[in-house]
């Protein structure tokens, strides 16, 4: 199928992380982003305030919209209300393909964060838009947000095997897929290499020449045990599908400034 030049597409979350890759990447193949953000005088909780407006002429959404809880119940909340939303008001506006960024191995790890996201995939699938749900492993900025998740001398991090992939990558296939027809699960995204995020975070502190004391920890139960395992990997029985390619490593020399220690004088 031949890509439409010149769609609005909407961005719900163009703000964030994956969201400003998303807009610039629209933008590169001659696509118009339209950024639903409270900045942009659009409230995708509070009601949806905005959102009529903002999806005027709009004829996909993008919706990598995001909080910052380990709380199920506020993370069920989030989703459930900004999906609904953006569903309800696209319908209004005649939008005809919502897509929606999710994360590999949800259904498999026990996390407060993820029944929300599961709770988002089933709001999208019984809405009145057709839609496509890519699951995408963890981005290569994992590591680093799990490091000054709490600042001091101490990291802790949980022991936890993934296949990273750069959040570059992730927006760039999330634009691919909208300008597609729609296609209700997407074949899982992921990095070229199964990382161990305690290992991921020990060279970005080395890459930072920060001295902080690393200490790994197992999650307790079935959620640990999924962790560790393959619980957030691509399974291995399913249809192969498309992988990134930049590594942890070549991400860390092109976003992570090394910065020389002092030449120690004398001795």
């Amino acid at each position: 199928m031949r890509e439409r030049d010149g769609m609005r597409i909407a961005v719900a979350g163009g703000t964030g992380l994956v969201g400003r890759y998303v807009v610039e990447e629209l933008a590169a193949a001659g696509q118009e982003p339209v950024v639903l953000s409270r900045s942009r005088g659009v409230d995708l909780v509070a009601g949806g305030a905005g959102l009529d407006a903002a999806l005027e002429g709009v004829e996909a959404v993008i919706d990598v919209s995001n909080v910052t809880t380990t709380s199920a119940k506020k993370a069920v909340a989030f989703f459930e209300t900004v999906g609904h939303h953006l569903l309800d008001a696209g319908a209004r506006a005649g939008v005809r393909h919502h897509v929606v960024l999710s994360i590999v191995g949800i259904d498999r790890v026990g996390l407060g964060y993820y029944r929300g996201k599961l709770r988002q995939e089933d709001v999208v699938a019984s809405g009145p838009l057709p839609w496509t749900v890519l699951r995408a492993t963890q981005f290569h900025e994992f590591a680093a947000q799990t490091l000054d998740r709490v600042p001091g001398p101490l990291a802790v991090v949980p022991r936890m095997r993934t296949q990273p992939v750069a959040a570059r990558e992730v927006a760039r296939h999330l634009v691919e897929l909208a300008l597609a027809p729609a296609q209700g699960m997407a074949p899982d995204l992921a990095g070229p290499r199964v990382e161990q995020l305690v290992d991921m975070v020990r060279r970005l502190l080395r890459a930072r020449h920060e001295r902080r004391l690393l200490l790994p920890v197992r999650m307790p139960g079935a959620t640990g045990a999924a962790m560790t395992g393959d619980g957030q990997l691509p399974l291995p029985g399913e249809p192969l599908g498309p992988r990134g390619s930049q590594t942890f490593d070549e991400w860390l020399a092109q976003h992570v400034q090394h910065i020389e220690p002092p030449t120690v004088q004398g001795g």
